[in-house]
């Protein structure tokens, strides 16, 4: 298994950590939401602003302000590693303390130990940013471990190629790794994955070169849109079916992809944060951060909690709405038809000549599905390959092979990355419908059911 999946499967103990630390996180809102906010915010639906004065990482202000200091095993990383509390520190004094996190290797997995910092699953739409320092070499040992040193914002995988699974990552390898062999950050936006056997569905930027150093990183998640920032300039920009779609969780952690490249010894390295801010349901400049944070600030306050949940309606919400009508071939000028008319599972979903009947009316759903006659669109056998066929069968939100995204004009099937397709492009009437490789082509063009 990839290092990539590792990590991918510590999304769902992330989701058991959280449903268990649910009560305390409730107690702790209610504390939250009863200590008077110490700056306002102009629009949004509140903001998260914490400056980490705390005294350790058992200090109780972590837990009652919905922070979790991760323990125990799991991904990412290397099979066997662990993760410390101990590995979280807090240092300097004043406006210029900050949240150290560690991790060390002796090149061993029982030797192997790495640092998170996370958040309630609650931060959707809006602005995200902290300051970070980022290093490239241990403070002790050895250099040359594959070090991956981030901030992100992340959704849990339910199952396999979960739909509504998303995140938004900063990650650097001041050691390369993935594909580079020198310094590069990362920024990767996600749809979804499966585990075992390996598949991802991204899209991913590598920013080469060494940023060792303070930095003002920020994320604008927005109208469909996400796109970093690195200390004010747009680094990337992704959108499409990448775009998040439920609330995420917030975090920071440093771990090793693995051991290959260690030389000996112990070796350990660091990345520091001297805050995290977050404003819901508002799009803010780097610019305009920098002075949302000076102002807090300025007015003495380290800690401030106003973002919950489901309380304020997302002001550019991911689309799909509900459309109900034919689906028309971008190639042929035909419509997607049901066989006959036949609701029963299996039958053959095809190209006829449009004709305005039940077994062309099609809806598309903010779950993803295409439906028609009650039923669903399905590729067959949970099939991923080219050419594997397309069908009516009971429907069964969020299964895989049911669960449909627009990339521009096309159907995108994110659990093979393949579009609904008129192979060969022809204009045949009974032409049986399958998946193929994403060309955007006219075979692959369909429009949105009754436009």
């Amino acid at each position: 298994m990839t290092q990539r999946a590792l990590y991918r499967q510590t999304t769902i103990r992330r989701a058991l950590a959280a449903a268990a630390l649910a009560p305390l996180l409730l107690a702790a809102a209610v504390t939250a939401a009863a200590t008077p906010a110490a700056a306002a915010v102009p629009g949004g639906c509140g903001q998260l602003f914490d400056d980490f004065s705390y005294t350790s990482s058992t200090d109780a202000q972590l837990a009652a302000r919905g922070w979790s200091v991760r323990g125990g095993g799991g991904g990412p990383g290397v099979g066997g590693a662990s993760w410390s509390p101990s590995n979280v520190t807090f240092t300097g004094s004043g406006t210029a303390r900050s949240m150290r996190l560690q991790a060390q290797t002796d090149g061993t997995p029982a030797g192997t130990v790495s640092a998170e910092v996370s958040h309630q699953r609650k931060f959707f739409e809006g602005t995200y940013a902290a300051r970070v320092r980022f290093t490239d070499a241990p403070v002790a040992g050895a250099d040359g471990d594959p070090v991956v040193q981030t901030f992100y914002g992340i959704t849990p995988l339910a199952f396999p190629d979960d739909p509504a699974y998303g995140e938004a990552d900063v990650e650097y390898l001041p050691n390369g790794g993935w594909g580079q062999t020198s310094p590069t950050l990362f920024l990767t936006t996600w749809e979804t994955y499966r585990p075992d056997p390996w598949r991802s569905d991204n899209i991913s930027t590598p920013v080469v070169g060494s940023i060792a150093g303070w930095h003002d990183l920020v994320m604008q998640v927005d109208a469909g849109t996400v796109r970093y920032f690195l200390d004010g300039r747009q680094v990337a920009q992704h959108g499409g079916h990448v775009y998040p779609e439920t609330p995420m969780l917030l975090a920071f952690n440093i771990w090793f992809i693995d051991l290959q490249s260690h030389t000996g010894g112990t070796s350990r390295y660091e990345q520091d944060v001297d805050y995290v801010y977050h404003s819901a349901d508002e799009l803010l400049t780097p610019a305009q951060v920098a002075t949302r944070v000076s102002g807090l600030r300025s007015a003495g306050t380290t800690h401030v909690d106003k973002v919950v949940r489901g309380t304020c309606t997302p002001t550019t919400p991911p689309t799909t709405g509900t459309s109900t009508g034919a689906v028309v071939s971008g190639a042929a000028g035909k419509c997607l038809d049901v066989d006959n008319a036949n609701s029963a599972n299996g039958t053959a979903v095809q190209l006829y000549t449009c004709n305005g009947t039940a077994a062309q009316r099609w809806t598309f759903g903010a779950d993803g599905t295409l439906r028609a006659l009650g039923k669903c669109l399905d590729v067959t056998g949970y099939g991923t390959a080219n050419g594997s066929k397309v069908q009516l069968w009971d429907c069964n939100p969020g299964q895989s092979n049911q669960t449909w995204v627009r990339s521009g004009d096309s159907y995108r099937n994110p659990a093979s990355g393949r579009c609904l397709d008129n192979p060969d492009g022809r204009a045949v009437d009974r032409q049986r419908t399958q998946i193929w490789d994403c060309f955007g082509n006219t075979a692959q063009r369909w429009s949105l059911p009754g436009a």
